[in-house]
């Protein structure tokens, strides 16, 4: 990642320093909650494939500081929302905004960090732009409630949980690209390869931390372990293992999915399970196969430093230790 972010040093520092100017308010709360949760260790992956897409399509001027800025408002907006939705008491390694300040307060400065950004899209004043963002954010809406109706579905396929993943993750990384590429004049091609491979790092993205809650440390990956089996997720290493299983382990997976607390013992037997099934090396599969599918996407474009960053960039993905 070293090459990506050298090369991105310049704008990085510029998003960062608009994030501090967009989170201006007379509230106090708003920029307390806001440069609390903007500056907690999040990666900017989404920024980052902005400002390569924009920068790989040909685009030179500084509007993509502006939107870079914006795709990162939204995700952050969703974090917010999601903690509060989850229960949980931790994000990237610390208290999560919710456990500080409360879900009130977390659910308001979420919509206010809504708001702002569509405030900021309606400013740069390209309808094409507006739309991708608009329609990305009513898809990520549409997901968040397919994955709650979801909990505790011990039949759901593996194509049902992808469309959860495309509409819950995925879509805000593909309008991200796609809005680069719209800002550079692209192709129409063009524009459709980078939104693709938005989509495609989107859901391998996801896949690669459905796996990562199953094996990784609380202290490197932020969240207690099994978080997403305690809160009755279904992700795709345990499908694939149910798929598999008997109708005696599967019925024990429901007893403990259905338990309003579990133990660590409990944990560690769905994981025993999983890696019988091969539950996490199916995933890291699936999510290696999509990375390559979006790397090839870029042949389109002649190569340069951009295009290289965007390649390490997904390699990124499924490169997070397990």
């Amino acid at each position: 990642m070293q090459n990506v972010l050298e090369l991105l040093k310049n704008d990085l520092g510029a998003v960062e320093a608009q994030f501090r100017e967009d989170l201006a308010s007379d509230v106090v709360l708003i920029r307390k909650v806001g440069e609390y949760v903007l500056g907690s260790g999040g990666k900017r992956v989404r920024p980052m494939l902005l400002l390569l897409s924009a920068r790989l399509a040909g685009y030179r001027g500084d509007r993509h500081i502006g939107l870079a800025s914006v795709v990162e408002f939204i995700h952050t907006a969703t974090l917010l929302h999601d903690d509060v939705v989850d229960g949980a008491a931790l994000r990237r390694g610390n208290a999560s905004a919710n456990a500080v300040w409360g879900n009130e307060a977390s659910v308001l400065v979420g919509d206010f960090l809504f708001a702002k950004s569509f405030s900021i899209m309606v400013r740069d004043g390209n309808l094409a732009i507006l739309k991708a963002l608009s329609d990305a954010t009513t898809m990520m809406a549409e997901g968040e409630v397919l994955q709650l109706v979801s909990t505790c579905d011990l039949e759901l396929t593996e194509e049902r949980y992808i469309e959860v993943v495309r509409n819950k993750t995925a879509v805000l990384m593909a309008a991200a690209c796609q809005c680069g590429a719209i800002l550079a004049g692209a192709t129409t091609e063009q524009e459709e390869a980078l939104r693709e491979v938005g989509m495609e790092l989107g859901i391998a993205f996801q896949f690669m931390d459905d796996a990562l809650d199953y094996v990784a440390d609380q202290k490197e990956f932020g969240k207690r372990r099994g978080q997403d089996l305690a809160e009755g997720k279904m992700t795709l290493p345990l499908i694939h293992t149910l798929r598999h299983a008997d109708a005696d382990e599967a019925h024990r997976v429901e007893e403990i999915v259905e338990l309003d607390e579990l133990e660590d013992s409990h944990v560690e037997e769905v994981v025993a399970l999983i890696e019988r099934y091969g539950g996490i090396d199916y995933t890291r599969r699936r999510a290696a196969e999509l990375v390559s599918q979006a790397k090839a996407r870029l042949d389109i474009f002649p190569d340069s430093a951009e295009k290289t960053a965007l390649c390490t960039l997904a390699d990124y993905v499924v490169g997070r230790s397990l």
